[in-house]
């Protein structure tokens, strides 16, 4: 990535088509009757986002591992409840709408044939990927997510940026380290270790017992990072209470391994893909066949005619 200068935008493409298939009616259907919401949202979303962002360069990035087994070895409730239920011992799928599950390759296959840059690395999430390409990029980044977790990669030095969808994409949340300051009292590389001592329900982190959003962001402020306030822990004069000494000592084993988990592996080895922002479709055929067969319409039109501006 290094040489390559320009606006990278980065999708949280799962992100975005679920949060598609949850705005866009199920109504909204190909000429055979399946539901296309999802699809027709996702290019409406990429669409706005071009013409309101202009990016250079654009990368829909993919899970090609939703729950890797290197971060389950380590916290093994990690994204244990989001695991579909089946018992064919096949690998872990994600619990997803029935009605979204086959849309998904759908969405594959027109990125593919309109020329957006889909990356998917084995044994990583969109995250990683995300991160990947952010600390090696050497323009500014606009990361679209809507996941908090991906606030760790924020840094105005490097012009990294996380636009978090309110509503819809019309209406984003331009996140900066002066809005993570005020909003949580840390700035990109602090809110990973925010993070990890809060905890995460929705990705099954326990995080430390007692230790919500506040309390975390002040521990963060009175100690500077976590390797910080593990000293403070064994150092009698440091400015904790009984039970948060208590709390963190015994929390001593999940902050061991917790860093990893929740920090993006930003070493993850991406593939040699060009991303530069298509101006045509890299496969017209193939894109005239997917448009009558899943009825994708104005959605289509109005995303190949702001490539093509």
């Amino acid at each position: 990535m290094r040489g390559v200068t320009g606006r990278l935008m980065l999708l949280d493409t799962a992100s975005l088509y679920f949060r598609a298939f949850f705005g866009v009616p199920e109504s909204v259907r190909a000429p055979d009757g399946a539901p296309v919401n999802a699809v027709r949202g996702l290019l409406d979303f990429i669409d706005r986002l071009v013409r309101d962002h202009r990016p250079d360069r654009l990368v829909a990035c993919m899970d090609a591992d939703w729950r890797p087994a290197w971060r389950v070895e380590l916290i093994p409730s990690y994204k244990a409840h989001r695991v579909a239920e089946e018992h064919t011992g096949a690998p872990d799928r994600e619990e997803a709408p029935d009605a979204l599950t086959p849309q998904v390759p759908v969405i594959e296959a027109v990125l593919d044939a309109v020329g957006i840059a889909r990356v998917g690395v084995p044994g990583y999430e969109a995250d990683d990927v995300i991160g990947g390409y952010a600390t090696r990029a050497d323009g500014p980044v606009d990361i679209v997510t809507g996941d908090r977790d991906l606030y760790q990669l924020v840094d105005d030095a490097r012009g990294v940026r996380v636009l978090y969808p309110v509503k819809g994409v019309g209406t984003l949340q331009i996140t900066d380290e002066s809005t993570l300051r005020e909003k949580y009292g840390v700035d990109g590389s602090g809110y990973a270790d925010l993070a990890l001592l809060r905890g995460d329900p929705s990705d099954g982190l326990p995080g430390v017992p007692g230790v919500g959003e506040k309390t975390a962001a002040r521990l963060l402020a009175e100690f500077g990072d976590l390797a910080g306030i593990l000293a403070a822990v064994d150092d009698p004069k440091a400015k904790l209470t009984p039970s948060q000494r208590k709390r963190l000592d015994e929390a001593r084993p999940y902050l061991a391994v917790a860093p990893t988990v929740v920090r993006v592996a930003a070493d993850v080895p991406l593939p040699d893909t060009g991303t530069a922002l298509p101006r045509a479709p890299r496969d017209p055929a193939a894109l005239h066949e997917l448009a009558a067969r899943w009825g994708l319409g104005g959605s289509l039109q109005r995303l190949l005619a702001t490539l093509a501006e």
